[in-house]
Parts: structure tokens; sequence; C-alpha cells
């Protein structure tokens, strides 16, 4: 068996498992999470409560996860969806209601997932104690992509791999911009 058969093997079954974790833990805390996380609502949300109370430490790491999120966005949402046509994980995987709430967009790769790594690891570099506190709930945005059927834990991985990408892009740009007498 060549190995992307084995990865792809690998991924539908760790996607049926996953949409079919059925606990009280899973159905009161992910729909909230993907709730909030929708349109970026939560990264946003992080972002104002770091600029009213972390100083200036909270608005240079509130302005670093934004501008690391837009970035994801672009990346995910404007490029990579664009190039990659992948079908969500079949309907009849998940045997619960959240189904019917998925968007018709290409599943690879994960944009909530992307988002939300580039805003956490973003901060996590200006401020580690808000990185690390907005860790959870990006964990858990990661998560629910998978339970609710609308991604592959693959496609899960690639966003997380665009939004390490986007916060790394973001961190350096000064950098280089100062490097290059730009700044």
């Amino acid at each position: 068996m060549e190995i992307l058969d084995v990865l792809r093997s690998g991924d539908r079954r760790l996607t049926r498992r996953m949409a079919a974790w059925d606990s009280a833990w899973a159905r009161q805390v992910l729909p909230p999470v993907e709730d909030a996380a929708e349109h970026t609502k939560l990264w946003w949300a992080a972002a104002v409560i770091m600029t009213a109370g972390g100083g200036w430490r909270g608005r240079k790491a509130a302005a670093a996860g934004i501008t690391a999120m837009a970035v994801a966005e672009l990346l995910s949402n404007g490029v990579a969806k664009q190039v990659v046509e992948r079908r969500r994980p079949p309907k009849e995987w998940i045997p619960h209601d959240d189904v019917e709430d998925r968007p018709d967009s290409s599943s690879f790769p994960s944009g909530h997932t992307a988002a939300a790594v580039a805003f956490t690891a973003a901060v996590a570099s200006c401020w580690p104690w808000a990185g690390a506190a907005c860790a959870v709930p990006t964990v858990l945005v990661a998560l629910e992509r998978v339970h609710s059927g609308a991604h592959y834990p693959s496609d899960v991985a690639a966003g997380a791999a665009i939004g390490l990408a986007a916060a790394a892009l973001v961190r350096a740009t000064p950098h280089l911009l100062v490097r290059r007498g730009l700044g």
C-alpha cells in the first residue's frame, strides 16, 4: 500500500471516530465553540479584551494576533481553498445534527483552524500568558471542525500549519523590513 493510501485511510478512520464521539461534554462545549469561532468573533473578542486590559503588551499582542489571523484567512480561504478542491466528509459518517451546518466550500484546509492557530501563535510570541489562554479555545476549534463533520483531520492539520506560517511571517516582517532598509 502506498503511503498516501495509508494516510487517506487513517484520515477517514479518525474522522469517523471523532464524529461518532458522543459525550455530554462534546454536546455541551463544541457547538458554542463553533458559534464563537464563526467569522472569527472569538478572536476579535480576545483582541478587544487584550487591548482594553493588557496595557502596551496587550495592544501589541492583539495587533499581532489580528494581523496573523488576516494573513491566515487570506492564505487558507483566499488561496488554498481555491487551488485544492476537496469534498467534505460524507454526511453518512456524521451521526449527529451538526452535519447540516457544513459549508459548501472546499474542505481543505480548515480556515477556522488556520485563523485560530495564527491568532494564538502570534499572541503567544508577544504575550506568552495570553497565548496560553488562547490555546485552549484553539484546540477546541480544531476538535470541533472534525467532530462536526466539516473537515478531515488532515484539513485541520493543514490549517494549523498555515496558521503557524502566518504567525511566523507576521513576526518576521518588521525584522525583514528593517534589514532591507524599508523600516
